[in-house]
């Protein structure tokens, strides 16, 4: 397991927790955060991208649609 996926698989993890505590709380700022942060790291595990390039295309994408 190289690095890119350990991340990836901390990411989901990562998410899967604010997820919860926005459940819990009622937050659903911490909720979407974590649903981003579980799919990034789904990004991350299957295409080998970092963090940041991954960020970067989906802001391309959202700048392309305005």
């Amino acid at each position: 397991m190289d690095r890119l996926e350990l991340e990836g698989k901390w990411n989901r993890v990562k998410g899967a927790v604010k997820q919860k505590y926005g459940e819990w709380f009622e937050d659903d700022k911490v909720f979407t955060e974590g649903k981003f942060d579980e799919v990034l790291g789904k990004i991350q595990e299957k295409s080998g991208r970092t963090r940041e390039d991954i960020e970067r295309e989906i802001r391309d994408w959202d700048e392309r649609t305005i």
